[in-house]
């Protein structure tokens, strides 16, 4: 009774033999979900604006075991996004999960206090660039991709927030407003998703804390912060856990909103931020 009991709970958590498409499987952070869900026999289309960076992650996978393939895509492309749709399904045959990693900000869309550099610096085009990267390059996947899984009848998308999305971070308005839009996003394609195509396609979001990357390593490490001469001190200080996270606890959440364990949760919004989101400071 204990084993099959055991085998019911390690069915609903498995992910074997589904295929996912991965945007920005590139980078740290969802090069290393890419390798975890390799590892758990998914085939993973890795998706990255870098093609040797995507075919890297997908050699990574392809050589611990796994099945996977690297594509060169723009997310703020249409073409290029259905471009590589139709090249996982060639491959694979169909598109079980969709992972919005793609994302990012601007140079000119970060304050510098230091440098005296304030919000009515900043450029309309930097904050644009970082809005269309993170909005946009959310939603186009999410329309193409998402076409598949309307016609397949079922499907997961998960999309990639922020606990900036609804307390703003210093520096940052238009990465955090992104964020928020994003989150927003994410609520209305669920209950379209369900409503309007089919109650088997699930769209749900995860909230990342701070993940040290090439990308954010100036502003996490090397910028004063508001409080103290050190941001990264001041996010340790708000971060209860006392640390930043790695890219590989990212993976749980995630495997688990794909699987059918969360077979009756859509539009939800799961944070992996060492408590950084539910501690005012104080």
């Amino acid at each position: 009774m204990k084993t099959k009991v055991n085998e019911n709970i390690a069915k609903m958590f498995s992910l074997e033999g589904e295929v996912a498409a991965i945007t920005g499987g590139g980078g740290v952070l969802f090069g290393a979900v890419a390798r975890g869900l390799g590892a758990m026999g998914v085939k993973v289309a890795v998706l990255d604006l870098r093609l040797n960076e995507a075919q890297q992650t997908a050699n990574e996978i392809v050589k611990a075991g796994g099945e996977a393939i690297g594509l060169a895509v723009d997310v703020l492309n249409q073409e290029s996004v259905t471009a590589a749709r139709e090249a996982i399904l060639e491959k694979y045959g169909r598109i079980d999960i969709l992972i919005n990693g793609a994302g990012g900000n601007h140079p000119k869309a970060i304050t510098k206090k230091e440098s005296n550099v304030f919000f009515t610096d900043l450029t309309p085009e930097g904050i644009r660039f970082t809005f269309d990267l993170n909005i946009m390059g959310t939603v186009i996947p999410s329309m193409i991709i998402g076409k598949a899984m309307i016609q397949q009848g079922e499907g997961v998308i998960i999309n990639t927030s922020s606990m900036s999305a609804d307390t703003p971070l210093s520096r940052v308005p238009a990465y955090s407003a992104a964020k928020a839009g994003v989150s927003n996003f994410t609520k209305w394609l669920a209950a379209d998703m369900a409503m309007n195509h089919s109650p088997k396609i699930r769209v749900n979001e995860i909230r990342p804390g701070f993940f040290p990357t090439l990308q954010n390593a100036d502003l996490i490490n090397k910028t004063p912060g508001v409080l103290t001469e050190s941001r990264g001190q001041d996010i340790l200080r708000g971060t209860p856990m006392q640390r930043y996270g790695q890219p590989e606890e990212l993976l749980g959440g995630i495997v688990y909103l794909c699987s059918s364990a969360a077979s009756f949760t859509t539009g939800a919004s799961l944070a992996i931020d060492g408590g950084f989101g539910s501690f005012c400071g104080v």
